[in-house]
């Protein structure tokens, strides 16, 4: 599948490339990965970036030598790597990067899952490299997603990505290890995720790393489920990333579910409760239906009910009938005073513009 066929890509890449050594930051592997970004942006499609390696980086800097460590010390290590880390990636752009640090209650949480979507938006739309990582600093085991596996998987859906790759030391997905059984076979393409798959995992090797084959089964089988394709690859091999730009196979590849509708959307039409209703004009119904628009305040004849920013509510025509369900951006306070008003004229009458759309396209289910 070539690049240009994806609008956004979450690219992952674990500690095992970024600190080699599993003591400290190491460009090594990072050279191709930082060129295939630059090309990924070139040829138009986004990317978010999932990066571990903030506890290797820090690790020089704390004096501890007994294993396992223990999490103040992690946390420690982490504090210090973060921003050694950051200024690894940054050194190989020429263009700006961003630091997002995240815990699992950060994305199971309504109001700050909504701040995250916001935040990721419009650093892309900014031509600004979001690189994510788990907030290890402060994460305890009860606040942590546990690896960048799965975390990857999660910011994917929250990006609504197209596509998750998910940077290994090895080629793939194999029958079995194959450093320990020279029997094992790759699987190049796997169009369903069975007990099977699953079965074929293994732990991690590697002495940072805290994921293995069988976090990236699950987070392929979170994203493909969210309707994401998957690629599991060798972050190690630089023609990997030469054959993924010409849009040539690389990898195992994980086939999303097209009956499912995204997770995200899934969470907004099934999950949320809405707290109000908009009414739409003609014009608005028809940029919803056909053309996939967000909408603008302008097209808002009726506000019904109260909620906040952040609560879902429904997308009615002039006769009721729900055309849609999305997640808004302003309270029905706010909307009272803007409704059917151009977006440009939103600062003058609040005196802000949190965002242009009162729903955006990417936070909205049609029906």
């Amino acid at each position: 599948m070539a690049i240009h066929h994806w609008r956004r890509i979450v690219l992952k890449v674990g500690s095992a490339l970024i600190a080699p050594a599993a003591d400290g930051c190491s460009t090594r592997y990072l050279l191709s990965i930082a060129r295939f970004i630059a090309e990924c942006r070139e040829a138009g499609t986004e990317v978010v970036l999932v990066s571990s390696g903030s506890v290797a980086a820090g690790r020089s800097a704390i004096s501890f030598t007994h294993q396992p460590l223990p999490i103040n010390i992690k946390q420690a290590m982490a504090a210090v790597g973060q921003s050694r880390m950051m200024a690894i990636w940054a050194q190989l752009f020429d263009f700006d990067c961003a630091q997002i640090l995240l815990t699992h209650d950060d994305l199971k949480d309504r109001r700050r899952y909504l701040n995250i979507d916001n935040t990721l938006r419009t650093l892309l739309a900014n031509q600004v490299l979001p690189i994510v990582n788990e907030n290890d600093t402060v994460a305890t085991a009860e606040l942590k997603v546990g690896d960048n596996d799965n975390l990857a998987a999660l910011v994917a859906i929250v990006a609504d990505a197209d596509a998750l790759l998910i940077c290994s030391d090895i080629d793939g997905l194999y029958t079995a290890n194959p450093r320990t059984d020279s029997s094992a076979q790759f699987i190049p393409l796997i169009p369903h995720i069975t007990p099977d798959i699953y079965a074929m995992a293994g732990g991690s090797h590697h002495a940072i790393g805290t994921g293995g084959m069988l976090t990236k089964i699950q987070a392929a089988d979170k994203a493909t489920k969210a309707g994401i394709d998957t690629l599991i690859i060798n972050g190690q091999d630089a023609a990997v990333f030469e054959r993924l730009l010409k849009g040539e196979a690389a990898g195992s590849r994980f086939v999303r579910q097209l009956e499912r509708i995204s997770a995200k959307k899934h969470w907004i039409l099934n999950t949320l409760k809405s707290r109000g209703a908009l009414v739409l004009d003609a014009g608005a119904v028809l940029a919803l239906q056909r053309k996939g628009a967000s909408m603008l305040a302008k097209g808002i004849v009726t506000v019904t009910g109260q909620f906040e920013k952040g609560d879902a509510v429904q997308l009615t025509d002039s006769a009721g009938v729900m055309v849609a369900k999305g997640i808004c951006q302003y309270s029905s306070h706010e909307l009272q005073q803007i409704k059917g008003v151009h977006s440009q004229q939103i600062n003058a009458i609040l005196g802000y513009c949190s965002s242009e759309e009162v729903v955006h396209r990417d936070d909205l289910v049609r029906l």
